[in-house]
């Protein structure tokens, strides 16, 4: 009964406050990515809204505001959204909390899963391992400052393979071009070809807080507010959940 639940939901706040159909252009980073293609259909529908979504990497998203491509709002690490209020093309005030991911383990499908249960095992995993995948995003940001931290920065260099912006360590991994591959737990858990491990050790992990921002003067602005309010829903959040996110 989520489904409904979720339309009567959508229909009863956000229909009202909309005057007529309007298309949503969105810039989006991928961690929300699963969760939101399974939302937006339903927002579409309660409202009659039409989004159109660009899904790509942090850099890939930071090049196309720069190049003054049109959105209306994008979502990106919360970090990521405030540089973007700081350089004028997000609307001051207009961050809102999506949801939370923390940094996830996967290895390739059928492969043994090393031991990531405790911040030791992790590093002699890492040792242990011949190659190691990460992303140009924020899990890969944390990553290395983690392989300093660790003591392991020398011993992993030469092991280390980034892929590009826009592309899941995932792929990486699911190709066995990677032993090991560290990404958000909601890009890594349910991606084919791999076998999530599970989260970094408690004390070693790290938590990414995505967001959406208003870009200034977006031609939708009323809708793509309406799009935020639907996707920060109680309900809506079970979505997140189910790929390792906590909502807010």
């Amino acid at each position: 009964m989520k489904g409904p639940l979720i339309f009567a939901t959508a229909v009863t706040l956000l229909v009202p406050a909309v005057a007529k159909a309007a298309e949503i252009k969105v810039l989006s980073t991928q961690a929300t990515e699963e969760a939101y293609r399974e939302l937006v259909p339903q927002f579409e529908k309660a409202t009659g809204h039409k989004v159109t979504t660009v899904f790509t990497g942090t850099l890939d998203a930071q090049k196309r505001l720069a190049a003054g491509e049109s959105y209306d709002m994008i979502i990106m690490a919360g970090p990521a959204v405030d540089a973007q209020i700081k350089a004028g093309k997000v609307a001051a005030g207009s961050r809102v909390d999506i949801a939370k991911s923390g940094v996830g383990v996967g290895v390739p499908k059928g492969a043994p899963k090393p031991d990531v249960s405790t911040t030791d095992a992790l590093k002699k995993t890492l040792l242990a391992a011949k190659s190691i995948g990460y992303s140009t995003g924020p899990s890969g940001v944390y990553m290395i400052n983690l392989f300093e931290k660790l003591g392991v920065a020398d011993q992993v260099k030469e092991k280390l393979k980034q892929t590009p912006t826009g592309v899941f360590v995932g792929t990486i991994i699911a190709s066995r071009e990677v032993e090991v591959g560290f990404q958000q737990v909601s890009e890594l858990s349910n991606f084919s070809g791999v076998d999530y491990v599970g989260p970094l050790p408690a004390d070693v992990q790290h938590t990414t807080v995505f967001s959406s921002g208003m870009i200034v003067d977006g031609k939708e602005a009323d809708a793509a507010k309406a799009l935020v309010k639907f996707l920060t829903t109680p309900e809506a959040g079970a979505a997140f959940k189910k790929r390792g996110m906590e909502p807010g």
